[in-house]
């Protein structure tokens, strides 16, 4: 480590997705960089979050597949799960990737301050008794899991998402205290590997942030599986068991289950880290920014999941190259928060980007907005795989695509070609023209263009 007191360009504090990708651009573009952590280079998305949680879904999905071999033609008998196999599958993955990163980190010569770090001036940071002076602070501490007052988190019986990716057993039953991404998400895997699910949310749908539709079908395919869901219940009480818990939902009715997961969502990771002695403009613990991303404090800048709006790593990691760029003058372009893509990585995944039906009517009015359903009955390749699911299209009548949400198996990996169209503001013909290979599940937004744009092919309702 070089003298903390020399003094930066940037100095960073948290190396989470969007701490990380600061500290690389940054260097990229020769600025000194320090960056601090107090754990783990990576953050919650690489050790307790994106990665590790996707890793078990995916052992859920071979788990089903080898279920359904029959199906195919293919005889798979007496599946099992071990869970010890799971987890080093799973930590694996995790420990490969910290590796890279940790080589990345060192190869761009970028300092790494163990500790936690706190502001204490405009242009410092304290941590571990030394003071460390950068010409730019960017303040990206990440996000912690929330519950609810009252709702005491043991880590054994009443268990938040990171304890939920350490468990050495699958739960024989489990209640799901919200219907949200990381909810959905560990239900749908649960499922997969033999739990018993019921998701609890307060909200009137599942996914209640996606187009109305993608929660319709999403709910129809959960039912199908077998995950029980009570939609528009809040939580009310909890109580332990011999067995586990029984959780008191709206309108008295109660559930029993080996163990209860809060995924309430996740709050801004502020406090005590002197954000607000400093004078930094916060609301409710999310730090204020303006399109720059920079604070009302000159020289200090916020992003990741501090900063309002939705919470994902690749949100953080566009951040980190914003504000890096920012600094060294390259002028970047601000982020269009609603041309960020959204993957709900459950079984079937749920996928979107730009504004949905409802969304839209309300910014550019319910007159011009036109919607395309194209069902990915009409697909080949969804066919092959035995998915339902659709491509639902939102456009402004004559004007570009400002919406697009899949679900399906696999739509996670179809989005990207979803977000160049709404951020490079495609009209449905400019799609259209567009040949997509064949068969690809890819092919259904190509024939979903084609159909708004006037001339549907393989149109399946």
């Amino acid at each position: 480590m070089s003298d903390p007191n020399a003094g930066y360009d940037v100095v960073i504090l948290g190396s989470g997705s969007a701490g990380y990708a600061c500290a690389l651009r940054a260097a990229q573009l020769d600025l000194s960089v320090a960056i601090i952590e107090k754990d783990k280079l990576g953050g919650t998305c690489l050790h307790t979050g994106c990665i590790p949680t996707k890793a078990l879904l995916h052992a859920g999905e071979v788990a089903d597949s080898a279920r359904h071999g029959e199906e195919f033609g293919v005889k798979t008998e007496g599946v099992s799960i071990d869970m010890a196999g799971v987890n080093a599958y799973k930590d694996g993955v995790v420990a490969k990737m910290y590796k890279g990163l940790q080589g990345l980190i060192k190869a761009s010569k970028v300092t790494v301050i163990e500790g936690s770090g706190k502001l204490v001036g405009p242009n410092t940071v304290e941590v571990n008794g030394e003071r460390v002076t950068g010409r730019n602070i960017v303040l990206a501490t990440g996000s912690y899991s929330k519950s609810l007052p009252g709702l005491d988190v043991d880590g054994t019986k009443v268990i938040t998402s990171e304890h939920a990716l350490r468990l050495d057993k699958v739960p024989s039953s489990a209640i799901v205290l919200g219907g949200g991404v990381i909810g959905v998400e560990f239900a749908s895997a649960w499922k997969s590997l033999g739990a018993d699910v019921t998701i609890v949310e307060a909200l009137p749908r599942l996914v209640a942030a996606e187009d109305a539709d993608s929660s319709k079908m999403l709910e129809r395919a959960f039912r199908k599986r077998g995950i029980k869901f009570k939609t528009g219940k809040g939580f009310e009480s909890l109580k332990e068991t011999a067995g586990g818990v029984s959780v008191t939902i709206a309108g008295g009715e109660t559930i029993d289950a080996e163990l209860l997961l809060v995924a309430v969502g996740r709050g801004p990771s502020t406090a005590g880290l002197g954000y607000d002695e400093q004078g930094v403009s916060m609301d409710r613990g999310f730090v204020l920014v303006n399109e720059h991303l920079q604070t009302n404090l000159p020289g200090v800048y916020a992003i990741g999941d501090i900063v309002p709006g939705v919470q994902l790593a690749h949100r953080g990691f566009g951040h980190g190259i914003f504000v890096a760029e920012h600094i060294a003058g390259l002028n970047p372009r601000p982020i269009d928060e609603a041309g960020i893509p959204k993957v709900t990585y459950s079984e079937p995944q749920v996928a979107s980007v730009g504004y949905s039906e409802e969304a839209a009517k309300e910014k550019f009015g319910a007159d011009v907005v036109v919607s395309y359903n194209y069902n990915l009955g009409g697909n080949g390749k969804s066919n092959i795989l035995k998915t339902q699911g659709f491509v639902k299209l939102v456009s402004v009548k004559d004007g570009p695509v400002v919406g697009v949400h899949m679900v399906g198996a696999n739509m996670g990996e179809q989005i990207g070609e979803a977000q160049l169209i709404y951020n490079w503001e495609a009209f449905p013909s400019d799609v259209a023209q567009l040949i997509h290979m064949h068969p690809t599940q890819n092919e259904a937004l190509g024939e979903a263009h084609l159909a708004l744009a006037g001339k549907p092919l393989h149109a399946h309702a």
